[in-house]
């Protein structure tokens, strides 16, 4: 369980992801439609894993990949816009496939 401060560190990144991702679908999400689901801060705050599910696009791999290669593009807009934080976490962006798991439960359970 992290801190009050890390929490509120996590949805503000979160946000600001969310945010960067819609204004730049096209360029760096290739059309997709990407969601940041989740975001968890190490305690130091010098890492940041920002979750996302990957929708209505090219393939979710090539999405993640080229998110990946612009990785440091966008801390950088990201930390212009965290003007309260001394340093930006270093970002590292995962699908998160909990929403499939999910599903494939429940289509076990519905057998």
């Amino acid at each position: 369980m992290g801190s009050i401060r890390q929490s509120r560190i996590e949805e503000v990144i979160r946000e600001e992801l969310s945010m960067y991702f819609q204004r730049n679908a096209r360029e760096i999400c290739l059309g997709a439609m990407v969601t940041v689901t989740t975001v968890r801060v190490t305690p130091d705050l010098s890492l940041a894993r920002a979750y996302m599910s990957i929708f209505a696009g090219p393939p979710k791999e090539e999405v993640l990949e080229n998110i990946k290669e612009n990785a440091s593009k966008i801390r950088g807009e990201v930390g212009r816009r965290l003007k309260n934080m001394k340093k930006c976490p270093d970002l590292k962006f995962f699908i998160d496939d909990s929403l499939d798991y999910a599903m494939e439960i429940d289509k076990l359970l519905k057998k």
